[in-house]
């Protein structure tokens, strides 16, 4: 069965219900990063200590998680229903395909690797 990785780019007040919405489908595990970046949104002005600065790059959640086609469009939906405000900034879903899984401690390959 062909795998497929999935990188989300949410909002990081968003993590905890992405977290539970993908546990619900069954996903057992994902990785999260810490990321900053601009689209659309172009960052915005903050004022400190009374001077205006530019914030281009605006902090940002990446989730990460390898599955199987089966189950791709339920994750993708489920992201999708738990990171969205309607508003501007909500993210991006990439979906991309995976060659190979390695499970480093026992070696195994593909689907059972995940």
């Amino acid at each position: 069965m062909a795998l497929y990785k999935i990188e989300a780019i949410i909002k990081p007040f968003k993590l905890e219900e992405v977290k539970e919405a993908l546990t619900e489908i069954g996903i057992a595990g994902l990785t999260v990063t810490e990321v900053k970046g601009f689209g659309r949104q172009k960052g915005h002005t903050e004022i400190y200590r009374g001077s205006e600065y530019t914030v281009d790059f605006l902090p940002k959640v990446k989730v990460e998680i390898v599955l199987t086609e089966d189950i791709l469009p339920k994750a993708v939906e489920a992201i999708i229903k738990s990171a969205k405000t309607g508003k501007i900034g909500d993210g991006k879903i990439f979906v991309l395909p995976v060659s190979e899984a390695i499970r480093i401690r026992t070696e195994e390959k593909g689907e059972n690797a995940i």
